[in-house]
């Protein structure tokens, strides 16, 4: 079964001291590229994730991003004592400079907690204290994870199943064309045979050399043949059709046989000398162009 290479899955987590909300997003890419957004608390976690996201997904443009909010408020913030004594020197220059009353003088309390109320709100008075990763978090996190990345494998599946219906379709127009395709290019070779019978006749026999002229007939016949084009084709359409039930992923795989039908198409289009069979042609190119598009979506 075929998988797409387009998903997105997701995961919410509420534990004790905060709740995550985790993100898993693909998309078409040649390689494997992994882009990890987290809180660079967890940043020695990546290796380990980058090798989940390979293991699993395989293929793919891939986005896994993990956003924390705390369900508590006991951040912890601590005064930043240096920055307020320095305020506090500069408030006493200023005073003395300009004669004003010492306005922390403790005989007049509630102008100083007016004072230290408006400075506890001036730049980098609080220092924020860093946050420290929790193993026991992480560990619900990782299963969180995994779960984003089950519910992104489940998209990828049923977006898969909706391009095997649709590729398989267009691989069975193909061989319908092929079975139209036979009838011309047999009467296409009994027209060609009657025209060089009759532009031979109107040669003089004596400067024919029959055994030479026989042979020549006999391969521009087989040059024009498509028997073997054709027998080729439907054993590629067949082997495309088997290669889709196989296991994921198989879109490389796809990809080869899809050129394989390609350059039999185009030899048949090359050897095609009658109009109707040149349309039906036209009309194969058709199709797989619009598998081959179909076959970038695919892991």
């Amino acid at each position: 079964m075929i998988q797409s290479m387009t998903g997105y899955g997701k995961a919410e987590l509420n534990l004790k001291n905060a709740n995550f909300t985790i993100e898993a997003k693909s998309l078409n890419s040649k390689q494997i590229d992994a882009n990890i957004k987290m809180s660079s608390v967890y940043r020695d976690k990546e290796i380990g994730l980058r090798k989940l996201v390979s293991e699993k997904l395989k293929r793919g443009k891939i986005e896994i991003s993990i956003w924390r909010e705390k369900s508590d408020s006991s951040a912890k913030f601590t005064l930043n004592k240096e920055v307020i004594k320095d305020y506090h020197n500069q408030i006493e220059l200023l005073r003395k400079e300009l004669g004003y009353k010492n306005p922390f003088s403790k005989t007049d309390p509630g102008i100083y907690s007016d004072i230290l109320q408006t400075m506890v709100h001036m730049p980098d008075i609080m220092i924020k204290g860093e946050e420290e990763a929790d193993e026991h978090e992480w560990i619900e996190i990782e299963k969180g994870v995994e779960t984003a990345i089950d519910n992104l494998t489940q998209f990828r599946l049923d977006e898969g199943r909706k391009l095997e219906q649709d590729i398989t379709q267009r691989v069975n127009k193909l061989s319908d064309l092929l079975v139209e395709v036979s009838p011309f290019a047999k009467a296409r070779i009994k027209k060609i045979k009657k025209i060089l019978t009759e532009k031979l006749l109107d040669l003089e026999s004596k400067n024919i050399e029959e055994n030479r002229l026989e042979q020549e007939l006999i391969y521009y016949l087989e040059k024009q043949d498509i028997t073997e084009e054709q027998v080729r084709l439907d054993a590629h359409l067949s082997y495309f059709i088997e290669t889709m039930k196989t296991d994921s992923p198989n879109g490389k795989k796809l990809g080869f046989i899809g050129q394989e039908i390609g350059r039999e198409i185009n030899t048949i289009g090359s050897k095609s000398s009658d109009a109707n069979m040149q349309k039906i042609v036209v009309q194969m190119k058709d199709e797989l162009e619009k598998i081959k598009e179909q076959l970038l979506n695919i892991l």
